[in-house]
C-alpha cells in the first residue's frame, strides 16, 4: 500500500514540474515582451517633449495628454490674427470694395465732388486769365485815347465782355443826347449803367465759385458721415462674432475711415481753389473799376470841351450831351 503511494506521488510530480516550468517561462518572456515594447516607444519620443508632472497614466507610465504651453497659445494667436489681416485687402481700392453700400455711395459722391473741383479750377483759371488780359488791353487803349469819339473805330479789335462798358455810354450818351440832359444829370446816369455792367460781369465771373465754397464746406460732413455708418456697422460685426480681437476689428473701422479721407481730399482743394478765386476775382473787378474810371474821365474831358467851345449851346440849340454824341 505504502509503496502505491509512493509510487503514485511520484508520478504526479514529474507531471506537475514540466508545466510549472512552462508557465514560469511564459511569463518571463511576456515580461521581457512588454519592456522591449516600452523601450522602443521611448526611443521613438521626440526629445523635446516634456511631459508635466503629475500628467501620469498610473498603469502605463505615459502622458495622457500634454496642455498647450504659453508660447503655443501666442503663437495660435499671432497666426489667427495673421489669417485675418490675410483675408482684406487694405489698399484703397481693396477697403472700397469691401465696403458697405451706404459708404460706398458716399465714397462715390465725394470722387464726384473732387472731380467738380478740379474742372471748375480748369475753367475758372482759362477765364480769368483770358478776362485780365482783356482788361488789360482795353485799359491801355482807353489811356491812350483823347476823345470818346476816337475810342468807337477801333473798338472792334478788343471784343470781349468787357467792351459792354463802351457800349453802355455809348447808348447812354444816345438816350441823354434825345432827352436833352445837363452834363451833371449825364454823368450820374452814366455812373449807374457802367456800376450796372461791372456788377453783371463780376456776377458772371463768379459762377463756379459757389460751387467749390460748397463742396469745401459739406465734403468733411458727407466723409464723417460715411465713417460713422462704417463704424457702426463694425460694431454690430463685434456684436455679432461676440469676439474683440483687432485683427477682426480693424479691417472695418479702416474702410470706415477712407470715407473720412476722401472727403478731406475733396474739400481741402475746394476752399484753397475757392480762396484763390476770390482773390483773382477781387483783381478782376479793379480793372473793371479801372476801365469805367477811364471812360468816365474821357466822356468828362470831352463834355469839358464842349462847354468851353467859341460857341456856346444856345446858338445851335443843341445841349452838351447831344453835341457830344454829334461827336461820337
Amino acid at each position: 500500500m505504502n509503496s502505491r503511494i509512493t509510487v503514485t506521488v511520484f508520478l504526479w510530480c514529474a507531471l506537475a514540474l514540466p508545466v510549472a516550468v512552462q508557465a514560469d517561462s511564459a511569463d518571463n518572456s511576456a515580461d521581457a515582451a512588454a519592456s522591449a515594447a516600452i523601450q522602443e516607444v521611448e526611443s521613438s519620443a521626440p526629445a523635446s517633449v516634456v511631459v508635466p508632472a503629475g500628467v501620469v497614466d498610473n498603469d502605463s507610465g505615459l502622458p495622457e495628454a500634454a496642455a498647450p504651453t504659453e508660447e503655443a497659445a501666442r503663437r495660435t494667436t499671432e497666426s489667427t490674427s495673421a489669417t485675418a489681416f490675410t483675408g482684406h485687402d487694405l489698399s484703397p481700392w481693396g477697403m472700397y470694395q469691401a465696403a458697405d453700400i451706404v459708404v460706398k455711395s458716399v465714397m462715390i459722391g465725394l470722387m464726384l465732388a473732387s472731380l467738380l473741383t478740379w474742372t471748375v479750377w480748369l475753367f475758372k483759371t482759362v477765364q480769368l486769365h483770358r478776362a485780365r488780359r482783356q482788361c488789360q488791353r482795353l485799359l491801355q487803349y482807353l489811356q491812350q485815347s483823347a476823345t470818346f469819339a476816337q475810342i468807337l473805330p477801333q473798338l472792334a479789335q478788343y471784343q470781349s465782355a468787357e467792351t459792354a462798358l463802351v457800349s453802355s455810354c455809348q447808348h447812354e450818351l444816345a438816350l441823354s443826347a434825345a432827352a436833352g440832359a445837363s452834363a451833371d444829370g449825364l454823368k450820374e446816369r452814366l455812373s449807374a449803367g457802367l456800376e450796372r455792367v461791372q456788377a453783371g460781369l463780376s456776377a458772371q465771373m463768379n459762377k463756379g465759385t459757389g460751387l467749390l465754397a460748397t463742396i469745401g464746406s459739406v465734403a468733411p460732413f458727407v466723409g464723417l458721415f460715411g465713417t460713422v455708418w462704417g463704424i457702426m456697422n463694425s460694431f454690430i460685426g463685434i456684436a455679432e462674432t461676440k469676439t474683440t480681437n483687432l485683427a477682426v476689428v480693424a479691417p472695418g473701422i479702416a474702410e470706415a475711415l477712407l470715407a473720412t479721407a476722401i472727403g478731406l481730399v475733396a474739400a481741402i482743394p475746394a476752399v484753397v481753389i475757392y480762396n484763390h478765386f476770390s482773390r483773382a476775382i477781387g483783381q478782376y473787378r479793379a480793372r473793371l473799376t479801372d476801365i469805367a474810371t477811364a471812360l468816365m474821365i474821357i466822356i468828362s474831358r470831352d463834355l469839358d470841351r464842349q462847354e468851353h467851345r467859341d460857341e456856346a449851346p444856345a446858338d445851335n440849340g443843341k445841349t452838351a450831351s447831344g453835341q457830344l454824341q454829334e461827336a461820337c
